[in-house]
């Protein structure tokens, strides 16, 4: 492993933290200041290149996921002006291609050259690699989306000032990223699925996320922590190996039931209501206002 580590907290830039487990050979640390959780070793290009190899993209794109989008993308109309959205780490563009059926001009990076050729084939624009400012004119997004990415960068000041700079005065960030502070990974600890280097080097929860954006040039507008994986809970506590996501899943089945029986989708908002209002939900998820 290389010996590189950080010599500071990747928010608030304080140089103490205290030692919180050690997995995969690597030390997870919480800042004694701000209480950020983050690896202290710094990945190599080639640690990275090793465990991505092969990293698999699932195909399977859930209606229930789609209904969700639109949910999204109901609460970011408000700010639409340029129409312009861009989607950081967009995968293989499925949110931007309902995105784009409803009118926005669409906008996404990403790191594999099959990714980049799928969106591409979608009619999104797209540029490879991390995101550069040079790419594109400063100030012309409405919105920028990124879900499921800011756990695996160990740059976090960095690429938000990135996103201050493309979005105009008053466009909003709207990010998802797992919730540290989440009752599985309160019960499952160091088995929990979520940590694991090198794939995630960063945990936030609902006050540092709100730290480093107000850091970075941002306002809150909203922050929810909503979820349970019963697919995670089981892979972790070592009861199952299925898919954290396909049709098959656990929480794929009872995503569907929740959807199709009344009395289900009741259960899951007055559950979501109560892990939103203890903040301890799977997914943390932040609406963030450009001052």
């Amino acid at each position: 492993m290389n010996a590189a580590t950080h010599s500071k907290c990747l928010i608030c830039d304080n140089p103490a933290y205290r030692p919180v487990l050690r997995k995969n050979d690597a030390d997870l640390v919480q800042c004694t200041a701000c209480g950020f959780v983050f690896f202290r070793q710094i990945p190599t290009a080639q640690e990275l290149e090793k465990h991505y190899q092969g990293y698999g993209r699932n195909d399977y794109l859930s209606p229930v996921t789609v209904k969700r989008y639109h949910e999204i993308l109901d609460r970011l109309e408000p700010y639409r002006q340029t129409g312009r959205l861009l989607d950081v780490g967009c995968g293989i563009g499925y949110f931007l291609e309902v995105a784009k059926n409803r009118g926005w001009e669409v906008h996404g990076t990403e790191y594999t050259d099959r990714a980049v050729e799928i969106c591409v084939s979608k009619g999104i624009s797209m540029h490879k690699g991390a995101l550069d400012t040079a790419n594109y004119p400063a100030g012309s997004f409405d919105v920028l989306t990124s879900f499921e990415v800011i756990e695996h960068i160990n740059n976090p000041q960095e690429e938000l000032r990135k996103f201050y700079t493309l979005l105009r005065p008053g466009g909003v960030v709207y990010i998802t990223t797992p919730n540290y502070n989440s009752l599985q990974r309160i019960q499952l600890r160091e088995r929990c699925t979520v940590i694991t280097y090198p794939e995630h080097l960063s945990y936030y929860t609902p006050r540092t996320l709100t730290l480093l954006f107000e850091r970075c040039g941002f306002n809150k507008l909203r922050i929810e922590t909503t979820g349970i994986s019963i697919t995670r809970l089981k892979v972790g506590a070592g009861k199952s190996t299925q898919p954290y996501i396909s049709q098959q899943s656990d929480d794929e089945k009872l995503r569907v039931l929740m959807e199709e029986n009344r009395l289900m989708g009741l259960l899951k908002r007055a559950v979501n209501f109560g892990l939103n209002a203890m903040g301890i939900g799977d997914s943390l998820k932040g609406f963030f206002v450009k001052a």
